[in-house]
């Protein structure tokens, strides 16, 4: 167990580069195992969700090295055995390997894979798919059990929006000889990379970045060498951090049109920034200013994975900020932890409040509640007066690599320790 020591008031300065996308390196590493020749994956963000994925994988037989952020695999030599509860509880990704034991062993079953709390998240969707592409679907309220007895083409309508059920459909399909069409598919910059690395095994998909996906499955997918794309969500989160410090920051490494929603709204709040080809330069802000409607939504909407860190940067807002958090209902729940650090709050119910600025953060005691909450917790504490000590970083060091090291290589004062 650790925790992190911050000591706010420092100015943010210099240039960070962002590691590879987590969202995108969970479901590119499922879509590897559908091949039986080797895939090497580059830019790999070394991450406790990726650990914890090659944990699982270890069970199934499969061999990988990891080093460097470059990770090879090779599934040649799979056997099956139900995957092991107390890891498949660890995380929700681990949903993302259904295909793969689909294709290899022809059924599965699991526990219902668990990770942050971010409210009631149901398989719903994935059963709808696993059913729609021809498998037998049994559940209750722990396990979920299919079988594939026969791939089949098919066009569906996705229920929802939901990433990783899209992810799991365009797998699924890749392997599925035929057209598959999957409309009302989520659109996220991850779903596209991981249509772009399927792309290079073989598999051709129209429709990429769009709601509308068809995809041409093959017999057999190829091995490939690929490099998984920058985490935007990283990026906006040391933009966040630039902003509240009124810091001077460059950020390299990521695809700039995949934030505009973001950018658009950082705008709104009165920092200034210019946009160039990979990067960002945060520039001091005279002033921060209040967003009338902070809303999320589906990509490319404002991302739901940035609007508790957006939520920070508002408390230093002169004026009132609305934020309407579509997505999940219990992702306000970091709002309590800004209100022992000062923030006025009002939540109007489950999904909306309103921040009310500006406000001088003081450093106190507070809890990471989930992976972006965490990462709030630290921006506010960049911010504050004094040292913040935050709790439950392991949600932290699921999402974000170094972090610490990161934010301490552009002035912040920020410790891990051991408790």
């Amino acid at each position: 167990m650790q925790k992190f020591l911050i000591r706010g008031g420092n100015v943010l300065k210099g240039e960070v580069t962002v590691s590879g996308s987590k969202n995108a390196a969970l479901p590119i590493i499922g879509a590897a195992l559908l091949t039986d020749e080797p895939v090497t994956l580059t830019n790999v963000p070394e991450i406790n969700d990726v650990y914890s994925i090659l944990t699982i994988l270890k069970e199934f037989n499969i061999e990988y090295t990891f080093e460097n952020h470059t990770l090879t695999l090779n599934a040649k030599d799979f056997k099956y055995r139900e995957p092991p509860k107390e890891l498949i509880e660890k995380m929700r990704a681990s949903i993302l390997l259904a295909p793969m034991l689909l294709m290899r062993h022809g059924s599965f079953n699991m526990v219902y894979p668990g990770g942050c709390v971010l409210g009631k998240r149901p398989l719903d969707t994935h059963s709808f798919i696993f059913r729609k592409m021809g498998a037998d679907v049994l559940e209750d309220e722990k396990n979920l059990s299919v079988i594939w007895k026969k791939r089949q083409p098919t066009i569906m309508v996705l229920p929802e929006m939901s990433v990783t059920a899209t992810e799991n459909a365009i797998m699924m399909a890749a392997i599925t000889p035929g057209e598959t069409q999957i409309r009302l598919a989520a659109a996220e910059p991850h779903v596209q990379d991981l249509c772009h690395f399927l792309k290079k095994m073989g598999c051709k998909i129209d429709g990429i970045g769009t709601h509308n996906l068809t995809v041409h499955g093959v017999k057999k997918l190829n091995g490939t060498k690929y490099a998984i794309c920058g985490d935007y969500l990283e990026a906006g989160t040391y933009a966040l951090a630039a902003a509240m410090t009124k810091g001077d920051v460059k950020i390299h490494g990521l695809q700039m049109d995949y934030l505009d929603s973001f950018w658009q709204k950082l705008g709104e709040a009165g920092i200034p920034y210019t946009l160039e080809r990979n990067s960002i330069h945060i520039k001091p802000a005279k002033k921060i200013l209040p967003v009338k409607m902070l809303r999320t939504a589906v990509y490319p909407s404002f991302p739901t994975d940035l609007q508790a860190p957006f939520g920070a940067l508002l408390c230093l807002g002169t004026g009132v900020s609305r934020i309407f958090e579509t997505l999940f209902e219990g992702r306000l729940s970091y709002l309590f932890e800004l209100e022992k650090m000062g923030a006025h709050i009002e939540l109007l119910n489950p999904h909306q409040a309103l921040i009310i600025g500006p406000t001088k953060l003081k450093g106190k005691p507070v809890v990471s509640c989930d992976i972006r909450a965490g990462a709030t917790m630290v921006l506010a504490a960049l911010a504050a007066q004094g040292e913040t000590v935050i709790s439950d970083i392991k949600y932290i060091d699921r999402g974000y690599e170094r972090l610490d090291e990161k934010l301490r290589s552009l002035g912040a004062e920020i410790q891990k320790v051991d408790i």
